[in-house]
């Protein structure tokens, strides 16, 4: 009985041992991942600002595209109609 109480003593020294060193390597872990999700955070913002910043100074060098859903323009010349052979004759 001695020597299993032994055995089982030794067993669990060795798995609080064991589990200490991965409470280390998780704290260890968590601390990294924390960092880097810091790290990325940042990088997000500072790439959103950048975009922003881009999307903001670009409109005035951008082309506006016509609405092709509107009206047309009224010029007062059409070009839609040809003229007829005996206007353009004249």
């Amino acid at each position: 009985m001695d020597r299993l109480n032994a055995k089982l003593y030794l067993q669990n020294c060795y798995i609080m041992k064991e589990n200490e060193r991965l409470r280390k390597k998780a704290l260890l872990l968590n601390q990294e991942n924390q960092a880097l999700l810091t790290e990325l955070k940042q990088r997000l913002a500072k790439t959103a600002a950048a975009t922003k910043a881009n999307s903001n100074g670009n409109v005035a060098g951008r082309v506006a595209l016509p609405d092709l859903n509107s009206a047309p323009p009224a010029h007062g010349h059409d070009k839609a109609a040809p003229k007829s052979k005996k206007t353009a004759a004249k």
